[in-house]
């Protein structure tokens, strides 16, 4: 028999390969249809495609649900992916169904070996992609660690006191999670009894929630709170049983100084939080006062459901706080309100409740009267000073009830140094004396003053975002964009810091373009200011269909953000010419704003007079208006607010110059360019941009305010006919 015809299959089937009609393992068949190289391939492709995306939609303002949707798609496809590499192969002829191992009739031919080099090369490129996109991420987002003491204020650069410590946020060992706010409330009672004690820094709550509860660096935390000693803390709350387990621990050299377990059932909780207080007080060799005592021994409420709904209060009361959530704020005042029903001795809950509706009437009230609300803040604030003279919660209280409240800058700032000579290193309240003082025009003592408060809570990213107004107010705007950046690096999620830094960027260049792309981002804050970014570009199309697509909450069209929807868009449709549509919408705004007129009261009365102004403009009632007006200037003239006044000094000049009086509009806009505060909002490049002043742009009073201001002339103007008549200046 010939070589050729020795391996003949009996059966007529092909030859096939020794030990070829063994089938392989599943694991072994994987790798050899490239499976598991299709999966790399695709697994890090879709990372990279994620990053990328993530990059640029902010850019693009697209809305954040994209990512998600596009995280789902990428999930769905992988199998499908899997599926046809494990069912497909590329072959010289095109795809083809791959044979099972088992089944072929030759060895791995060189084209399945080059598709195999081709996917590693593939490989390799797409994770060095990922490796650059990841390194740089890493260079570029900003980290939530506060810079060293020096870069604060050269004030703070000094020794870490050792009398000093930072209660970090406790540990919730309860099975069940909704127990969160009374963890939460325990770390917060025991940080304000802290507070207290004059000997002792104490770092505020708002930093030291940046974070977790057993952190492991310790050393570095200590620096970059400026403490030298950390107290941390777990609750565990199962029924009526309460367990609590606290160590402070020394930063540097994570030394136990002393360690504490409170067993204890609701029934008998009451003041453990002053007996924490005092042993580590003791701990720290720091001193009490006879009155320090008294009130570290004082035990806010014996009433075991007061107490737990103050607790629950004070969760949704910080809630609001921090992103201005008037729905929280509300929540917190029904449940503050039940507190001190049940309790109607409960001095702290008295001062919190009117805490929280002073700050709920300074945004409005949201669906509550802002004048009642105003009135019953300051009762509740009398009445917490009645039940406890020395409370610094309820002087506080009453200082924002005559701030927030009143406008009297002068009975707030005493009522603020009343709580402070109570608790010297309450952060809260050197910044509140800090915003009183910016309200008068003392930017300088104000800047003090949040630096001061900045030392006792560094990793407020508010507290930074509120220097950087500050330094706005007189102008400023390097400082300001300064601390907006810092503000931005501790929370990268702060709007109202991101809205800022686009603000000051206008307010110094001119450069719109530059402002558009600072304040990026599908968040209705951001869009808004957009919205009027677009207008001074004249793109007024564009302006409207991005205000259309912010939705129509009370939450975010209230007094402060320009007042309604309906008087935004009124205002836009008028600038692009359709009147008849602009006076549907101010007929439909008008009613709201008449409501408001009987329910605000100060400053925010004197924005509700302004928005009445411009309806009335709107629908042709100029004597109405031109009286809505003097009323707003009214009002101003009696605050003397130096954070609202000078821009809404300029708003009311902008509506003399609509209801074409120049001679009202041009000496008020003179005067309100050359006020302190103006630059909160406003800067002489905006006469060159802002289409408010198109009516009496040619007035000799206007023109004569282009010349005095003509070195603010931006480089780019927006509109062909104001850019000749702008030439002349």
């Amino acid at each position: 028999m010939s070589k050729r015809h020795r391996r003949v299959s009996t059966t007529g089937r092909p030859p096939s390969r020794a030990g070829a009609n063994r089938k392989p393992s599943f694991f072994a068949e994987l790798r050899r249809r490239h499976v598991w190289r299709v999966a790399a391939v695709y697994a890090v492709t879709a990372w990279l495609l994620l990053q990328l995306v993530n990059i640029l939609l902010p850019t693009f303002g697209a809305p954040e649900w994209v990512l998600k949707v596009l995280i789902v798609i990428f999930a769905i496809f992988c199998p499908v992916a899997l599926v046809l590499a494990w069912a497909f192969e590329l072959t010289p002829a095109g795809v083809r169904r791959t044979v099972p191992a088992h089944h072929e009739a030759a060895p791995p031919s060189e084209h399945r070996r080059r598709i195999g080099r081709n996917i590693n090369i593939t490989i390799s490129v797409v994770l060095a992609a990922a490796v650059g996109v990841l390194a740089w991420q890493l260079t570029t987002r900003p980290v939530k660690v506060v810079l060293p003491a020096t870069t604060i204020a050269p004030a703070a650069a000094t020794a870490i006191p050792p009398k000093s410590i930072a209660v970090l946020p406790f540990e919730n060992l309860s099975a069940d999670r909704k127990n969160d706010y009374f963890v939460a409330g325990m770390q917060g009672l025991i940080l304000t009894k802290l507070a207290g004690i004059g000997g002792i820094k104490v770092i505020s709550r708002t930093s030291t929630m940046q974070y977790g509860s057993h952190p492991a660096d310790l050393g570095t935390i200590g620096r970059q709170l400026g403490v030298a000693t950390i107290l941390e803390g777990s609750v565990q709350k199962a029924g009526n049983e309460v367990l609590i387990n606290l160590q402070l621990i020394d930063a540097q050299t994570n030394a136990h100084l002393w360690a504490e377990s409170y067993r204890r059932t609701l029934n008998d909780i009451f003041g453990v939080e002053g007996e924490v207080a005092v042993k580590v007080a003791a701990a720290l060799d720091a001193e009490l006062t006879p009155e320090e005592t008294a009130r570290l021994a004082a035990a806010p409420t014996r009433n075991q459901s007061a107490y737990n709904l103050f607790l629950r209060a004070e969760y949704r009361a910080n809630r609001g706080s921090t992103n201005y959530d008037r729905a929280s704020m509300k929540a917190a005042i029904s449940l503050y309100r039940k507190a001190v029903a049940d309790d109607p001795g409960f001095a702290l809950a008295w001062a919190r409740l009117s805490r929280t509706e002073s700050t709920l009437a300074w945004f409005g009230g949201g669906s509550l009267n802002a004048k009642q609300l105003i009135a019953q803040a300051r009762a509740d604030a009398e009445r917490a000073l009645k039940l406890a003279p020395n409370l610094a919660a309820a002087h506080i209280a009453l200082g924002y009830a005559n701030y927030y409240g009143k406008g009297d800058y002068a009975a707030a700032l005493k009522a603020f140094d009343a709580a402070l000579a109570l608790r010297p290193n309450d952060a809260g309240a050197l910044a509140a004396r800090g915003y009183v003082e910016r309200r008068q025009g003392r930017f300088d003592a104000a800047t003090s003053s949040l630096k001061q408060a900045l030392a006792y809570d560094p990793l407020n990213s508010t507290l930074a975002f509120d220097l950087g107004v500050t330094c706005m107010g007189i102008s400023r705007y390097a400082d300001a964009e300064t601390w907006f950046r810092r503000a931005l690096a501790l929370e990268p999620d702060n709007l109202n810091a991101k809205r800022r830094l686009s603000v000051t960027i206008l307010l110094a260049s001119g450069d719109v373009r530059r402002a558009l792309i600072a304040a990026a981002g599908a968040a209705p804050l951001l869009k808004l200011y957009r919205v009027r970014l677009l207008t001074y570009q004249r793109k007024y199309r564009e302006a409207i269909a991005l205000l259309e697509s912010v939705p129509d909450k009370r939450d975010i069209f209230f007094i402060i953000r320009g007042g309604p929807k309906a008087l935004r868009l009124a205002g836009l449709y008028r600038l692009a010419g359709e009147s008849a549509r602009a006076r549907r919408l101010f007929a439909q705004a008008l009613p709201e704003i008449r409501a408001q007129l009987a329910r605000q009261r100060g400053i925010t009365l004197a924005l509700v007079w302004h928005n009445f102004a411009s309806v009335q403009l709107g629908l042709g009632h100029t004597a109405e208006a031109l009286h809505a007006i003097g009323e707003s200037q009214t009002i101003l003239a009696e605050t003397e607010d130096r954070a609202y006044g000078p821009i809404l000094m300029a708003f009311n000049a902008g509506l003399y110059a609509e209801a074409r009086r120049p001679d009202l509009a041009a000496p008020l806009l003179a005067k309100a360019l050359t006020t302190p505060g103006i630059g909160f909002y406003y800067s002489p490049v905006l006469l060159w941009l802002d289409p408010t002043w198109d009516p009496i742009r040619e007035d000799p009073g206007f023109q004569a305010l282009l010349t005095k201001y003509a070195k603010y002339k931006p480089a780019v103007i927006y509109d062909a006919t104001l850019a000749a008549g702008a030439s002349a200046t």
